[in-house]
């Protein structure tokens, strides 16, 4: 039912690459990609976020921030948002993509997953913690 995931944040550097990597390797027999609300287009992954999934066994290279758009909304199944705000981010790039948008945190109480850009190393690693744990509860629900 739900193949193609799209994994959606704000600039598409920390958090939804971090998603997106992890439900890859969780996920092998589905399309998972990553896109940003309000994307750093063309930039690679956040230095801190690439060494933080790494020290966890996942690695975020080759990962290029890409902006979402409706198009990118269609052609995905399941749209996965780190925080409920940006549900209406979706909603407003595209309104058709409403009834498939979800709390990437859904499964872990409903959890916002926090911005940890420009900000310390331990908030990096909390969001990856929290990031991992809701990964691990969606490729429960989706394997």
């Amino acid at each position: 039912m739900f193949n193609k995931i799209l994994v959606v944040c704000v600039g598409n550097i920390c958090r939804s690459p971090s998603g997106e990597y992890l439900l890859k390797k969780l996920l092998h027999n589905k399309h998972v990609a990553s896109a940003g609300v309000g994307a750093l287009v063309g930039k690679t992954a956040d230095k801190m976020a690439a060494e933080v999934a790494l020290e966890n066994g996942v690695s975020l290279d080759g990962h290029i921030a890409q902006q979402l758009k409706s198009e990118l909304c269609r052609e995905y199944d399941l749209i996965l948002v780190m925080e409920k705000g940006h549900v209406e981010a979706v909603t407003k790039i595209a309104p058709e993509a409403r009834g498939k948008t979800m709390l990437f945190g859904q499964w872990v109480g409903q959890r916002d997953i926090p911005d940890p850009y420009r900000q310390s190393r331990e908030a990096f690693e909390h969001a990856y913690s929290l990031i991992d744990e809701a990964a691990k509860a969606w490729a429960k629900k989706l394997n």
